[in-house]
């Protein structure tokens, strides 16, 4: 800021600022209210210088905007008239903006009257077309002044236009060929949906109709449109008729199936499930998507439906017992009659769709089967397992018998059964130890309790071998008993005396899954899982909490190790 002579009534910056310092003196300001003060007006200053530069740039930024679009306005008008280049265009593209912005104003003059000139020979060659098209739609009307498109003004197109005029003879010869292809594709329709053919094509134009002559048909564009959308909608409908007709027939069959419908009252209805899975271009036959035949079949389906009605118990009834010879046969326990029961209730009260409940029936029989096959390699083992405890139990029996070896009738063969029964019994140890390996493999890989008719197995396998290791024990204290027997014996009988008889004592028959020939498989359990044991009252092991819920493949892990419990090993069959 330049300084100006106070004494000339101006002022400079140093002049007011040494006036200031006066009044500061005379006041007595702090040098840090001075220095605020400073600094505040150093950035009222610079407010102002920004001020300045603000307006300044949105200045330049007015006039480069004013340039740009000169400019773009320059090539559009060249590209709208097909010019790659133009003379008149300035060279000089250095200068002020403003020097630029008068350089290229003479030029953007010349090309706005020659696109002016231009836009005129397109409104004289388009009227004309304009016209002779209004000869070929047929119509009497003033013909509007054709709009141009500005943006396309090249003599090419021009060139474009003058062909056109030529092109329209040719056109209305194909307009024609057009109409008669609709004309036919609506027939073809009207015949397959059995519309009347003469009403809807009358619809369009009274012209289409057959008793005219061919070059008397209406080939405007409104006629041409028409025709176009007639045919849209009746394929449209053709699509939705057919589109119903499978779905009741699809709903026909399945019923049929479900009902175990004859043949003979399946083929009433061969005109409907032939066309199930045909495609909307493949139904050509006449008639073939009437309205009368599509309301045929919705009645059937509508009887059909009242009949599944009252034999859904029935053949719900069927699945149920399909359901539980699978899970029977794989040894899963179900309650048959609360699985009756809770199929009364939901029938009954209707809170289920029939095809849903058998839905959900036939996913619980695929899920069995599938539970069924993960349990066949384990189920084979405890066959296994049982045969060799049956043999097991038959040997004990046969080992008690004193008459044995006599010469008896059959002994012979019983003493092979026992010569096989022993090869079986000794490799029990090794079948059990490989059946308690798989089913915790299984049990893992699951997460559920394997169990067999309701009882976890790895407890069956558990209590099993805890009663043969106490057979054995108790084998081994009937021998050393015999043996203290015979060593008083010997002590006794140089003087003479006879040693008192010795009540013979019973072993502890290790009873197997199959003991006595009995059919219930359950053994009784021990709970070494959990590691704690529970009875009831009187002694005897609660095992109602152990019955699988009804339709229920498997039982949780936690709920089986929750339930398996007992105080002694009773042996009991499986």
């Amino acid at each position: 800021m330049g300084g100006v002579d106070a004494q000339n009534g101006e002022t400079s910056c140093s002049f007011l600022l040494q006036q200031l310092q006066q009044i500061w003196d005379e006041v007595g300001e702090t040098d840090e209210d001075r220095d605020k003060m400073l600094l505040q007006i150093d950035q009222e200053c610079l407010d102002v210088y920004n001020r300045k530069v603000d307006q300044a740039v949105k200045s330049r930024a007015h006039l480069l905007q004013a340039l740009g679009d000169a400019k773009v306005e320059f090539s559009r008008l060249l590209s709208a008239l097909g010019e790659k280049t133009y003379d008149g265009i300035p060279e000089k593209n250095s200068g002020s903006i403003k020097e630029q912005l008068a350089a290229i104003a003479p030029a953007l003059e010349k090309l706005w009257k020659q696109k002016d000139e231009r836009v005129k020979e397109f409104l004289d060659v388009q009227s004309q077309i304009e016209k002779i098209s209004s000869e070929i739609a047929g119509t009497s009307e003033q013909v509007e002044s054709p709009k141009v498109d500005e943006s396309d003004l090249s003599l090419k197109k021009l060139d474009e236009f003058h062909a056109q005029l030529q092109d329209l003879q040719k056109e209305k010869s194909e307009r024609l060929h057009q109409v008669l292809e609709l004309v036919s594709t609506i027939h073809d329709l009207c015949a397959v949906l059995s519309i009347d053919f003469f009403s809807t094509v009358n619809e369009v134009h009274p012209s289409l109709n057959d008793s005219t002559g061919v070059q008397s048909k209406s080939i405007s564009n409104d006629t041409l449109s028409s025709l176009a959308r007639t045919v849209l909608a009746l394929e449209e409908d053709k699509k939705q008729r057919l589109q119903k007709l499978q779905e009741l027939a699809t709903q026909l069959i399945d019923l049929w199936n479900l009902m175990d419908t004859t043949e003979e009252e399946r083929s009433l209805f061969d005109h409907v499930t032939c066309n199930i899975s045909a495609s909307v271009d493949g139904v050509s036959i006449p008639g073939a998507l009437a309205l009368d035949l599509i309301e045929q079949a919705e009645v059937e389906v509508e009887r059909l439906d009242h009949l599944k009605a009252s034999r859904m118990k029935e053949i719900a009834f069927k699945k149920q017992a399909v359901l539980e010879e699978i899970l029977v046969c794989a040894h899963i326990e179900i309650d048959s009659e609360a699985s009756q029961h809770k199929i009364m209730e939901l029938i009954d009260s209707r809170n289920i769709e029939p095809t849903d409940l058998l839905v959900d029936m036939d996913n619980q029989i695929v899920k069995a089967k599938e539970e069924a096959d993960s349990r066949k390699e384990i189920l084979d083992k405890v066959e296994k397992w049982m045969a060799a405890c049956e043999e097991e139990s038959w040997l004990e029996d046969y080992n008690r018998d004193q008459n044995r070896y006599n010469a008896s009738r059959g002994a012979h063969l019983n003493l092979k059964r026992a010569e096989k029964a022993r090869i079986l019994v000794g490799k029990i140890p090794a079948l059990v130890d490989s059946l308690i390996a798989k089913t915790r493999a299984w049990e893992q890989d699951r997460d559920t309790i394997f169990t067999y008719d309701g009882v976890p197995l790895l407890a069956m396998l558990d209590e099993y071998m805890m009663l043969r290791q106490d057979r054995e024990e108790e084998k081994r204290r009937l021998r050393d008993q015999k043996k203290f027997h015979e060593q008083i014996k010997e002590q006794e009988t140089p003087f003479g005396s006879t040693p008192s008889a010795a009540r013979p004592l019973g072993t502890k028959k290790v009873v197997g899954p199959r003991a006595n020939g009995s059919g219930n498989r359950r053994l009784s359990l021990n709970s070494h899982q959990n590691g704690s044991r529970s009875t009831t009252k009187d002694g005897k092991r609660d095992l109602s909490r152990m019955v699988a819920p009804v339709n229920y493949v498997a039982i949780s892990k936690d709920d089986a190790d929750s339930h398996i419990s007992g105080t002694e090993h009773i042996p009991s069959t499986p």
